[in-house]
């Protein structure tokens, strides 16, 4: 049984046992315990190989480019908070989510696609009045952008600490520290200290302003394989960052020898160092103007953190590669903005949404890859309400993607045989022959909302249609065989007859629901 299936049922058999016997004969039990939720699931027959996703990601908007999804969170008062005095009070806090439903995805369901991703305990007016302290799984953000389900204004996602909140009615401040090591090195575990801090201000009714950051420290630790080191090379040894990116170093390495006897003891031994990455976050929220009912803006800043090592074989010889100083310099400027808009009142809404991202890799400026690209997108819906409950969805966006090092996709079928081997240039710094990927999408079709109108109004009960063109050849998640050789037995040595595939055309019945 996986770690995360046997977190997944302690959860619930804990709520299902041992609640009610905390509880026993108190009248205000159903207060003291509450549970909440998010789930989301579709039905979407893709009939040219698809698996039912429109596109490969949300840049085009996350209507009909996520699957499946559900989220349980619970709450336990364990002392209770009594509304309008400084009484210390303490709750527990627990999430439970995952991407799989039963018959509707790839892995059917399987509880080892779910995660205890936040579990933490909140003590308030404790030392401090007006404070509330969090111990556990930190995860902080502004809010989101709802067309594209992303969060650009967020920090401690993946750390466990500590943290402080004072609230006011004109500010919030947050700050914490914690470590992160877990969630961003995995089985290479190694500490990472975080700390960081954010701040909310609410001047007026109808205006917010949010800035907030957070640092990554990672300590050298000497004897230590997950601790950051470097594997580091003479100009005279032979060793480039195009050695690292076909990892070659230990081939590149022997070129240089006198002897391959000499491999061994010659290769050089990992140096311990440090390791720093950072984040900055803003946020500007306005509305309550007229038409106008909210508008959020996020932008975030960031180096992202630097990856360990990896394993080379040469000669029958295994070699770790540290790579530090090989990924330390990857950096990325993301800005989004999402304004909802009541166009006519209880009869039709506007939303539209927009993202920019710039990311570049300084250490890379020889290979083609989404570290080193320009992104940008828009998505516009509009929701006609023909009864308070019977709505008419449209939506269109429009998406670009730039790679600033090269080639990095195929426009049709047939681009392998415009390079060597289906890369643009014998030593495989490229990929296809397109630098720019366009995406157009559209879907239409009508809702269902018990809960009255309102484009975010959930639940929602959708019937949608979708259509996507890019100039990309096959653009979305499919199982269509591409092999262009004599053992391709859906071609054979016809190999003309492969289709470009530049649309993707899905239907899609589907519920999403907060409760």
């Amino acid at each position: 049984m996986s770690l995360k299936l046997r977190y997944f049922l302690a959860c619930f058999f804990a709520i299902a046992v041992f609640v009610p016997l905390f509880f026993g004969a108190d009248a205000h039990a159903e207060d003291r315990f509450s549970a909440g939720g998010y789930f989301r699931i579709a039905a979407r027959p893709d009939f040219q190989g698809g698996w039912s996703k429109l596109g490969l990601w949300n840049i085009s908007g996350r209507l009909l480019n996520e699957s499946q999804w559900a989220a349980l969170e619970m709450r336990l008062q364990l002392i209770r908070q009594t509304p309008g005095t400084n009484e210390v009070w303490t709750s527990l806090h627990a999430k439970i989510e995952g991407g799989s439903v039963h018959g509707a995805d790839l892995l059917n369901g399987s509880l080892g696609a779910f995660a205890l991703t936040q579990l933490y305990v909140q003590a308030g007016n404790v030392l401090i009045e007006d404070v509330v302290w969090q111990l556990g799984t930190l995860d902080y953000h502004f809010g989101d952008l709802g067309l594209y389900d992303m969060k650009f204004a967020q920090i401690f996602y993946e750390t466990v600490g500590v943290s402080g909140t004072w609230s006011h009615p004109l500010a919030d401040i947050v700050v914490g520290f914690g470590d992160s090591g877990y969630l961003r090195k995995q089985k290479g575990y190694s500490p990472i200290l975080t700390f960081g801090a954010a701040v909310r201000l609410r001047p007026v009714d109808g205006f917010e302003l949010g800035l907030g950051g957070e640092l990554f420290y990672e300590p050298s630790v000497k004897g230590s394989e997950n601790a950051p080191h470097q594997t580091r090379f003479s100009a005279s040894q032979g060793v480039s960052y195009a050695s690292f990116f076909h990892e070659e170093v230990v081939r590149d390495f022997a070129d240089t020898l006198a002897s391959i006897n000499l491999l061994e003891t010659s290769f050089p031994r990992p140096t311990a160092v440090d390791a720093l990455s950072y984040k900055l976050v803003g946020y500007v929220g306005f509305g309550k103007l007229g038409a106008l009912k909210w508008n959020n803006l996020f932008v975030n800043f960031l180096l992202s953190h630097p990856e360990s090592y990896y394993r080379e074989t040469y000669n029958g010889q295994t070699f770790r590669i540290f790579t530090k100083e090989w990924t330390d310099e990857r950096y990325q400027f993301n800005l989004g903005n999402e304004m909802n808009l009541e166009i006519v009142k209880d009869r039709f809404d506007l939303t539209w949404a927009g993202l920019f991202g710039y990311h570049f890799d300084k250490d890379d400026t020889i290979s083609a890859s989404e570290r080193n690209r320009m992104i940008w997108s828009l998505v516009v819906r509009g929701q006609v309400y023909m009864t308070p409950t019977v709505h008419f969805l449209a939506e269109t966006s429009f998406a670009q993607e730039k790679s600033l090092n090269g080639n990095l996709w195929r426009k049709s079928a047939g681009s392998i045989w415009a390079n060597n081997g289906g890369v643009a240039n014998i030593r495989g710094f490229e990929y296809g022959d397109l630098n720019l990927r366009n995406t157009w999408q559209g879907k239409t079709g009508f809702v269902i909302n018990p809960g009255g109108t309102g484009i975010f109004s959930r639940p929602s009960l959708r019937l949608l249609y979708g259509v996507q063109y890019s100039n990309m050849h096959s653009a979305f998640q499919n199982s269509n065989v591409e092999t262009q050789n004599l053992s391709n037995e859906f071609f054979g040595t016809d190999f003309s007859s492969i289709p470009d595939r530049h649309w993707h055309h899905v239907i899609s019945i589907e519920a999403e629901a907060w409760f």
